[in-house]
């Protein structure tokens, strides 16, 4: 084997003649976060949902490691899934909902802070974070896989890059 010297995607494009323009959710776009607080009200069955808020129109990539969360939710092996209901994309297309396209069976057994980072694959290859592009915004959601209790809370914070 030899050594090698190599460049991102992204400093190639920013080094190359023309200089090829990275979009703002990859370059200088601005940091917003979108806070959500429930404190579940009754009790609910498994696969019930918490809706954590709605992301704005347009291209928009959640930075997963810097969007956290605490939960409480006391039931007994419980695991959390965290997706979107479906969309229109800026061609006009439907993307289907995907309730654990970011999180999929997150542990939050025990009570405490937690990231939405991602544990799938195709997350991780993208280093924890998500891009959505939509015509009129994106609805993120908590599902949770066993029951929920009165009372049961979740709270946090998405923190996305967009425009």
């Amino acid at each position: 084997m030899a050594v090698t010297t190599q460049k991102s995607t992204e400093y190639t494009n920013a080094t190359a003649t023309p200089i090829v323009k990275a979009d703002t959710t990859g370059d200088k776009g601005k940091l917003r976060t979108l806070a959500f607080t429930h404190d579940q009200d009754g009790a609910g069955d498994a696969n019930s949902t918490v809706t954590l808020g709605k992301l704005p129109a347009g291209k928009v990539k959640i930075i997963g490691g810097l969007s956290r969360f605490y939960c409480n939710w006391v039931t007994s092996s419980q695991t959390m899934d965290i997706g979107w209901e479906a969309y229109t994309d800026l061609n006009g297309d439907t993307v289907a909902a995907d309730v654990d396209g970011m999180v999929d069976g997150l542990d939050v057994d025990s009570v405490g802070y937690f990231s939405m980072e991602g544990n799938t694959a195709a997350t991780r290859l993208l280093g924890g974070n998500h891009t959505f592009e939509s015509r009129d915004g994106v609805v993120i959601k908590a599902l949770a896989i066993g029951a929920l209790v009165d009372g049961d809370d979740l709270s946090g914070v998405i923190t996305y890059i967009v425009d």
